[in-house]
């Protein structure tokens, strides 16, 4: 069956005991959008993403995401994605070229392509001098990039990136949207959660999610007319105090 969107989601709910920390949320996500989820920390942002991503179960409601359903497909679901946690995901005592290689296995990239999706991969980010590196002796700016590059080296239908750009300066942070642009005009859905509320002006819609539901979801020039503001963060913060 043909699904119209890369990521469909309704009436998505989790609870832990009696603590509800995703409700009933819906919405759908185009091919090639850069779709961002915003919400102070403790929204529920990532605990929806670990339910998108096949790695916790909804309490209830549900999710197809590139046209697999999470509950029930929840392997299938992982080839087809890409995923960047909030914590780093890379393996520090391995060395650059190592962790491409590792990662190309582990999404099922034939032996014979995995050398030249390493060489290719390394050029694209310019990271020839530190192929042998650890990368537990990269700037956090590198490794930042290196994750995101390999979150997509199987070339998949929709990537997650939780937090991509926590903690990282200003000029790296550019760098990163950059390749989130790149992705997205290759036709690469992109779903990305932040707390930076002025890269939500980066993305085509976003959602502002309080206290496990979403309030606001559409592009940013209409949330801030509808809300008759002049940036992202003031939607936000008029959202929060409700």
């Amino acid at each position: 069956m043909k699904h119209k969107y890369i990521v469909q989601v309704s009436k998505l709910t989790k609870k832990f005991g009696s603590f509800t920390a995703v409700d009933k949320i819906s919405f759908n996500v185009s091919k090639g959008e850069i779709f961002g989820f915003l919400g102070a920390n403790g929204a529920g942002k990532t605990t929806a993403i670990k339910m998108l991503i096949g790695l916790s179960k909804p309490t209830s409601g549900d999710a197809i995401v590139a046209g697999f359903d999470v509950v029930k497909e929840p392997e299938k679901v992982k080839y087809k994605i890409g995923y960047m946690s909030q914590k780093f995901s890379l393996y520090d005592d391995l060395k650059v070229f190592e962790n491409i290689r590792m990662y190309a296995g582990i999404y099922g990239i034939p032996k014979k392509e995995i050398n030249s999706k390493i060489d290719n991969l390394i050029q694209e980010l310019g990271m020839e001098a530190m192929r042998n590196n650890l990368v537990g002796d990269l700037p956090l700016g590198w490794k930042q990039k290196l994750a995101f590059a390999v979150a997509m080296v199987h070339n998949p239908t929709v990537v997650f990136l939780d937090e991509p750009t926590s903690g990282v300066d200003p000029i790296t942070r550019r760098q990163f949207w950059e390749m989130i642009y790149k992705a997205s005009e290759k036709g690469t859905t992109i779903f990305i959660t932040t707390h930076y509320l002025d890269e939500a002006e980066y993305c085509t819609r976003a959602s502002i999610m309080v206290d496990g539901v979403i309030k606001a979801l559409d592009t940013p020039k209409n949330l801030k007319e509808n809300f008759g503001v002049k940036s992202m963060k003031e939607v936000f913060v008029k959202l929060a105090r409700g």
